[in-house]
């Protein structure tokens, strides 16, 4: 499988078009390397795995026109040493069936969860397979950028982010594979997928503190304005749970922020920072 080179401001950026799987349908994934990738010793890189991958490097690709732009930033801290240098996997959504593939499987099909989610049965047109989606990113799509790659394969180097049910799938996938995944970034998590429900669920698989990062955030607009109570519950369990603000888990509210690409490229460098940086 050869992959396509496409046009980055910074680094290199290549796509492996419909890439496959024996867990859910082909899509594209993107993989962007830092600037000396090619010059580098064969010390390894961490890597960031990151859901809805169009909407991460390029413009036209991008929801609304406006990626993330996580590959300018990424640059910026990597030159100024605020993160090390970091090889970033964008693995597409397919669209029809995002919220099939990046609701929680465990908790939705619970007696509860089940009754809940009902009322979000005409925004799953497939089925419910999160936990499927998951063993392609684990069991497929990792092993492949660690043979083609230079990584650190070890989770202390391995991190996953997403935003609003990308956030949701983002700590399902740690919850669900501590032992792979040393981080998640859950911004714009979208709680009210699940509300109380979906909270309480998370306080119970949560992994022991002191191994694991967790990163939350949510604006005031839009969406987002919903989030927070459902946020601020999640930060009692987790200080219940054992875990240290601003060391094992930081949430931050951005006042202004809506729940969009705009607002989540102007503060993607703060959970970058706090996943990847020094503790």
């Amino acid at each position: 499988m050869q992959p396509k080179p496409l046009t980055t401001t910074t680094g290199t950026l290549l796509r492996y078009e419909n890439f496959p799987s024996q867990a859910i349908p082909p899509r594209h994934v993107d993989i962007w390397l830092p600037a000396g990738y090619d010059a580098a010793s064969a010390a390894g890189y961490s890597v960031l795995y990151m859901h809805d991958g169009q909407n991460l490097f390029l413009t036209q690709n991008a929801y609304g026109g406006t990626p993330w732009a996580v590959d300018v930033e990424a640059s910026r801290l990597i030159e100024t040493g605020s993160i090390p240098p970091v090889i970033v996997v964008g693995a597409w959504n397919v669209g029809e069936n995002r919220w099939g593939e990046y609701l929680p499987q465990k908790p939705a099909e619970t007696a509860a969860g089940r009754e809940f989610f009902t009322r979000y049965a005409n925004r799953m047109p497939g089925e419910l397979c999160s936990d499927a989606y998951l063993r392609f990113l684990v069991e497929e799509l990792k092993p492949f950028v660690d043979q083609h790659y230079r990584t650190r394969p070890g989770q202390t180097d391995t991190f996953v982010m997403g935003s609003s049910m990308g956030g949701l799938i983002s700590l399902y996938a740690l919850t669900e594979y501590p032992q792979v995944f040393g981080g998640a970034g859950c911004v714009s998590t979208h709680w009210t997928a699940g509300e109380n429900l979906m909270v309480d669920y998370f306080a119970g698989v949560l992994p022991k503190p002191g191994v694991h990062r967790l990163y939350f955030d949510f604006g005031t607009e839009t969406l987002d304005a919903a989030y927070e109570p459902f946020q601020r519950r999640m930060d009692d369990h987790l200080r219940r749970a054992g875990y240290t603000a601003d060391q094992d888990w930081m949430t931050r509210k951005f006042e202004g922020h809506e729940h969009c690409e705009k607002s989540w490229r102007e503060r993607v460098h703060i959970p970058l920072m706090f996943l990847l940086g020094k503790r």
